[in-house]
């Protein structure tokens, strides 16, 4: 059982790979101390959820990374799904950008929800971040 104290709930709002490899690497990094980590995916931050491989800003990033020993974007989003992050995907998002759910990845157990879920997923005691 996690303790909520010092968990994590990121919104994920921003298209770019550096944004979203941080969120991923924030919510791993909680789950490996023992802590809750929501991943809320809205906007062009939905696009990290498409693919393989997604369709972010700055996509080449991830191959240096791993050339640098850096976790890269799969490694990252594995260990999240692995660990047990709770994925949201922003059912406004959706439909402000006219994105077809069945675009997005199989692979991830995620839910489409709202902003109401974001806040009541995000316990006393957890922080609330956007990237």
């Amino acid at each position: 059982m996690t303790d909520s104290a010092g968990g994590i709930s990121v919104i994920v709002r921003a298209g770019d790979y550096e944004s979203v490899h941080y969120a991923l690497a924030l919510a791993a990094a909680a789950l490996a101390v023992n802590k809750p980590a929501v991943l809320f995916f809205t906007m062009a931050g939905i696009n990290a959820l498409a693919g393989p491989p997604p369709t972010l800003a700055d996509w080449p990033r991830d191959a240096e990374n791993r050339a640098r020993g850096v976790g890269d974007f799969e490694t990252l989003l594995s260990a999240c799904v692995e660990l047990g992050a709770r994925f949201i995907v922003c059912e406004m998002g959706l439909r402000s950008l006219d994105i077809d759910r069945t675009r997005l990845r199989a692979d991830v157990p995620f839910t489409v929800a709202g902003i109401v879920t974001l806040l009541e997923e995000t316990k006393p005691g957890m922080h609330l971040v956007t990237l």
